[in-house]
């Protein structure tokens, strides 16, 4: 703002108008009123993800890897292949189902065999509990089997001897995107490799610093609106989930609130803005070409009739896109006060200091 000792020093603080000046500068005046004002509060922060929506993929048995069908940062649909691993130890699983499975069948036909053979008493009852032992065993070793294929990816009951293959495929648990890839073609992985780390979007979360001025206003299950520095004019609605009370010492509190739905626009690290608007109050106000700024102090001009206008400081609460809230402002209620004109007065009681 201006530096100006002499303007400072000018006690009255009033500027006259000739009729020409008065003409040329068109004031117009309004009366301090009573408006329900809404206060926008405005956040920045960044976008987080919620653990519960980081996933580290692994394959479930070791093997080298074929193919990679992602790149980081790419988008994918829950189902969606990610790698491709080989190994020999997958036929070998392959085939012991089918082995198990014959021998399963064998053992159920021996077992209905004892049982007719021990009616007619033609067998021992211990020949009967022996073949029982064995289909029982054979039976949970293959059901077992059955898992172990079901959790690498193959459907044991479509398997046969002429479908039997070395590879697997590992498929994305969700819909998302790629944040980090760790392997690379040809590399042999271990169970306890980690493949790849996805994230969910729907796990996105807004992390905004909150003001300590601004501490009481924010509350949770708020609406909010947020929009990133690249794209301003995009406003995505958003609800604030938790309010962190504490002041850190930055003399901020924290905010983390969620978008209501899903969006590409918004990821991981991101700096983002918000705003928050704030119930309204009845209080008094004036339009807001009415208050002027000098100094980091707020002024008002008073309407002394025959082209005089007092400057007059006054503290300013919340403003809207329209009318800024004047406190204390009972002693301005019976008083003319300048709307349009009022930086005019402004320049021209500078340029008189001066």
């Amino acid at each position: 703002m201006y530096e100006n000792k002499k303007f400072a020093q000018n006690k009255d603080h009033t500027v006259q108008l000739s009729d020409k000046q008065l003409q040329t500068v068109g004031v117009t005046t309004t009366m301090i009123q009573n408006r329900n004002m809404v206060k926008l509060v405005r956040l920045n922060g960044k976008a987080e993800i919620a653990p519960s929506h980081m996933s580290s993929v692994s394959s479930i048995m070791g093997g080298h890897i074929k193919s990679i069908n992602v790149i980081s940062g790419s988008h994918f649909k829950k189902g969606q292949v990610l790698a491709v691993v080989e190994d020999p130890q997958f036929i070998q699983l392959q085939q012991d189902y089918l082995v198990t499975k014959a021998q399963l069948e064998s053992a159920r036909l021996n077992l209905n065999r004892q049982k007719d053979l021990n009616t007619s008493k033609a067998s021992s009852d211990k020949t009967l509990q022996t073949a029982q032992a064995d289909y029982s065993t054979l039976n949970a070793t293959l059901k077992g089997l059955e898992e172990k294929l079901r959790i690498i990816g193959i459907n044991a009951r479509g398997l046969s001897s002429g479908n039997i293959r070395s590879r697997i495929s590992i498929h994305a648990p969700f819909s998302g995107f790629v944040s980090k890839i760790t392997v690379n073609n040809g590399q042999y992985i271990n169970p306890a490799d980690t493949l790849f780390e996805l994230i969910d979007p729907a796990g996105l979360l807004l992390e905004l610093k909150v003001f300590e001025n601004d501490v009481n206003d924010i509350k949770t299950g708020q609406e909010i609106a947020v929009y990133s520095n690249e794209n301003p004019d995009l406003k995505l609605n958003a609800k604030i989930v938790s309010v962190v009370p504490s002041i850190e010492n930055g003399g901020a509190a924290m905010a983390v609130a969620k978008l209501s739905s899903a969006h590409s626009e918004f990821v991981k690290g991101m700096y983002i803005n918000a705003e928050v608007s704030i119930s309204g109050r009845n209080t008094l106000g004036l339009p807001n070409e009415s208050v002027v700024s000098f100094e980091n102090r707020n002024y008002v001009f008073e309407d002394l009739g025959k082209g005089s206008y007092k400057m007059i400081p006054v503290t300013a609460g919340i403003s809207d896109d329209q009318f800024t809230e004047i406190l204390k402002a009972d002693f301005l209620k019976d008083k003319k006060i300048v709307q349009k004109g009022a930086y005019s007065l402004l320049m021209m009681l500078k340029n008189k200091a001066e």
